[in-house]
């Protein structure tokens, strides 16, 4: 039911088991995110975009001095959240239009940018942009690419093929793809949509056999000055 419904139907199927599945963030890459962005900030409002059950709120928590906030189109999710985090605050909205504007200075987003599609990046990071107040950050972690010689190389772009076939025969579609966001695609789309952009190796989480971090933390600042 969950496979052959939409992404929010899906997403609302699952909320309540999510959090015991692998598709919900590591602590260690949420710890990891802390620990780079720790030495940034400190930070005043805290927004975690497509929050899901709330995973986010351990990074935002620990690092924002103001109120931290989660935004998601899933009630499902957003149920979950609530029940697990009803100290922060929970918007459900579509984040490709985002209903803030100068409110934050931080945010954070993890697992996310697969369910959309390229085309539609620019107005899900337009919509952060004005979400972030002058000179605001927002930070994401992206996995190095697989090696073709990878098992995982071979099960990313098996699932990606299957999802495309049955979104090309079955309605609603279900938009979760791993390979559609690149590191370079990404940074472009951001750049394009006003900030500036930056790494950081997150070596916490281990390295490839050639020696590069198999994550990196995405940095997008805001302008300083309009």
């Amino acid at each position: 039911m969950q496979a052959l419904a939409s992404v929010e139907g899906g997403y609302d199927l699952l909320a309540p088991k999510f959090d015991h599945t692998p598709f919900r963030t590591p602590d260690g890459v949420l710890d990891a995110t802390a620990g780079a962005l720790r030495p940034l900030g400190p930070f005043g409002r805290g927004l975690d975009v497509c929050c899901g059950t709330g995973a986010g709120m351990r990074v935002l928590r620990s690092l924002c001095q103001g109120r931290i906030t989660g935004v998601d189109f899933s009630t499902g999710m957003l149920t979950q959240a609530r029940r697990a985090h009803p100290d922060a605050n929970w918007v459900r909205a579509d984040v490709r239009a985002l209903p803030f504007a100068g409110a934050f200075g931080l945010a954070v987003s993890f697992g996310a940018l697969g369910h959309f599609l390229p085309a539609e990046r620019p107005a899900l990071f337009a919509g952060v942009y004005r979400a972030l107040r002058p000179g605001g950050l927002f930070a994401f972690p992206v996995g190095a690419p697989q090696p073709v010689t990878s098992g995982w190389y071979w099960a990313l772009l098996g699932f990606d093929l299957a999802m495309r076939v049955r979104n090309a025969v079955w309605r609603p579609p279900f938009v979760m793809y791993y390979r559609t966001c690149p590191l370079h695609a990404v940074r472009g789309d951001l750049t394009a949509s006003g900030f500036t952009v930056t790494t950081l190796p997150l070596t916490a989480l281990g390295r490839r056999e050639d020696g590069s971090p198999r994550y990196r933390l995405v940095l997008a600042r805001r302008a300083s000055t309009p």
